[in-house]
């Protein structure tokens, strides 16, 4: 079942930013991960206006997006990351095989 993992961050430093972005493509291929979107406009639908950036990644199951995440380059290449961005988060969402009425679950 494929896992998502959805980040957002708030990036005050491009460059050092640049760093991490470079190397994560690589660390994101090994685990059969790969980018849905990235960095891409937002448009707030409802709520409080999002000015953040975010990223959706798409895994092959949980496992690979745990693996990925404890992978040690990718570690290594987060600091640029942490560095460059406050307010950041990475959550990660397993899906579901009923999409079209999945149970809510509430």
């Amino acid at each position: 079942m494929a896992a998502y993992m959805i980040c957002t961050m708030r990036v005050h430093d491009p460059e050092t930013y640049k760093k991490y972005t470079a190397l994560t493509p690589a660390t994101l291929k090994r685990y059969g991960g790969k980018f849905l979107t990235r960095g891409d406009p937002v448009t707030t639908c409802e709520g409080e206006t999002f000015t953040d950036r975010m990223v959706i990644l798409e895994f092959p199951d949980e496992a690979a997006a745990k693996a990925w995440y404890n992978d040690t380059d990718y570690q290594a290449a987060s600091k640029f990351r942490r560095a460059a961005a406050d307010h950041g988060r990475m959550i990660l969402q397993q899906g579901r095989g009923e999409s079209a009425a999945p149970d809510p679950l509430v």
